[in-house]
Parts: C-alpha cells; structure tokens; sequence
C-alpha cells in the first residue's frame, strides 16, 4: 500500500495497516513526516515507523495515479521522477469542505480561498442570521472542535450569548504507537509571532516510567518565552503522550512558566512526570537528581 499523505491520518492509518502486516510505504509532499510538529517530533516518529518496516519518502510532489490491478503513485522529487507501486492507495491529504449546491450567493454568504465559511469570532457568516460548525469552519478538524463549535453557535443563535471560539489551548493528539501530543505553539510559530524562546528537549531515556517499561522512544519539548518563562507549547511522543498532554493544555491555558512546572508535584513513575522534568531542564541537569523530579 502506498499512501499518500504523512500528516495525522496518514501517520495513523499507515500503521494500523502496517499492524495488520501489509507493506506500506508513505509519500509526503513536505521535507518531513508531521510537519506540522516540531522537528524533533518528525525525526522520532520517522524512526519509529523505518523500524517498523515503512517506507518513508519525503519532499515528493504526487503528480499522477495509475490505476488497474496494480496500482502506481508517481511523485517527482529534487527534479526526478519516482515511481511507487501498490496493490492499494489510500490517499490522506486533508479535507475540504462540500458545501456545493447550498446557492450560499443568494444568502450572501462568502467562503474562503479553501472553500471553508467566512466567519467572524462568534461563529457568523457573513449572513448574520447564520451560524456554522464543524469542518466547513475551516478551524482545526478535531470532532472536539466542531461539538465546541455547535455549543458556542447554538448559545449565540438562540440568546446572543456573544460567546466566542479559543483556540490558543487547543491540544491535538495523533493516535499512533507511540501517541504524538501538542499543545501551543512550536519553535517556529512562537518566534514567526515575535517570542524570543527559549527550548527544552528531553528524550525519554532520562524519564523514569518509560525507563521501566523499556521503551524509551521518544521526548517531551517544551517552548516558553526566555524574558517571562512562559510557557507557549508543550510537545510530546511517546506512549500515553495523549493523556499527558493535559497537563500541557493547563499550563498554556492559564499562562503558567516554566518555573510554575518545575515547582509543581508530579506523580513518581508516571509518563506525567516527564513535562515536569523537561521543565527542570531549563535550570538543572536532571540526570544529576537522585529521582522523583525532586
């Protein structure tokens, strides 16, 4: 199976299919896998995935599909031509909206350049009177996002509560083994806003629990703002890193820093503990504490 697409869904279903022994080999048009996630993140996860036998190949554009009983991809990568073939190709590039035969010109309601609903803070398209959510908002396609949306369009609809949509906090979990986890902002978007930052990777080798479970793949990062200590992003993989990740949300939720982290009890023995440990690398080298996060 080829697949074409190295994002969430990508990422995930390659693997199950993998899991379930079919060869996969997966095209990204991107210099990387994830590529919405820090660097760090990508070079794990394509590690893991190389050792579980999946082909990667990045920075191929797709240029063409051949069907018939046996499948071809062709991509074109640093001015060649490359050809993949398949028995299947599952095809996880993103989705767009369908929003046609709606005649959303005659009710005066605008789209955007990718097809998605113009709408203002309180979930309003350009037609006051109608309101939008879920995937055709354009915001993140998280299911969690669009029953958020509806909650927030229906106050607004019914008693013009005024209520508006937050996605500063907003976490974002891959469901792959090992789970990728984000909250915030990465390196690259914090400084793009005018943050000096300041970044902490920790791998999972130095953390306890995963010590014990004998599977060290992967890290936690964190990005904060040197001057302040504020935690703009929390990033993670690893095994249960989307359970961890809440911890993440809080703390750029309610603008906690790094010291806030570092100061924090954290349970011994749990992957939690590695967002307090990454924290504790801002100010001290870890491998030098006696345990606990102490």
């Amino acid at each position: 199976m080829v697949v074409i697409g190295g994002n969430y869904i990508g990422l995930e279903l390659g693997q199950v299919f993998a899991n379930l022994g079919t060869k996969v080999t997966i095209v990204e048009a991107l210099d990387r896998i994830a590529p919405l996630e820090e660097p760090e993140i990508s070079e794990w996860m394509t590690r893991i995935l190389t050792d579980q036998g999946i082909g990667i190949v990045t920075g191929a554009k797709v240029t063409r599909v051949e069907g018939g009983e046996r499948k071809a991809v062709i991509g074109e990568a640093s001015g060649q031509e490359h050809r993949f073939e398949a028995d299947e190709i599952l095809v996880a590039t993103g989705r767009r909206p369908v929003l046609e035969g709606l005649d959303l010109d005659r009710a005066g309601i605008e789209t955007d350049e990718r097809g998605s609903l113009v709408l203002d803070d309180e979930l309003r398209t350009t037609n006051a009177r109608v309101l939008a959510a879920g995937d055709v908002t354009g915001a993140p396609q998280f299911v969690y996002v669009a029953a958020a949306q509806g909650t927030v369009a229906a106050d607004n609809a019914i008693s013009n509560a005024e209520r508006k949509m937050d996605y500063k906090a907003l976490p974002r979990v891959t469901f792959t083994s090992p789970n990728i986890a984000a909250v915030g902002l990465t390196d690259e978007q914090a400084r793009a806003q005018g943050y000096d930052c300041e970044c902490r990777t920790l791998e999972l080798e130095h953390i306890p629990r995963p010590i014990v479970n004998m599977d060290t793949r992967g890290a936690f990062k964190i990005v904060a703002e040197r001057a302040t200590g504020k935690v703009l992003g929390v990033h993670a993989i690893g095994a249960n890193a989307g359970d961890v990740i809440l911890a993440g949300v809080y703390a750029v939720k309610f603008g906690l820093t790094i010291q806030d982290l570092a100061d924090t009890w954290a349970p011994y023995l749990t992957i939690a503990e590695g967002i307090k440990l990454t924290a504790q690398t801002f100010t001290t080298d870890v491998d030098k504490l006696s345990c606990c996060a102490a």
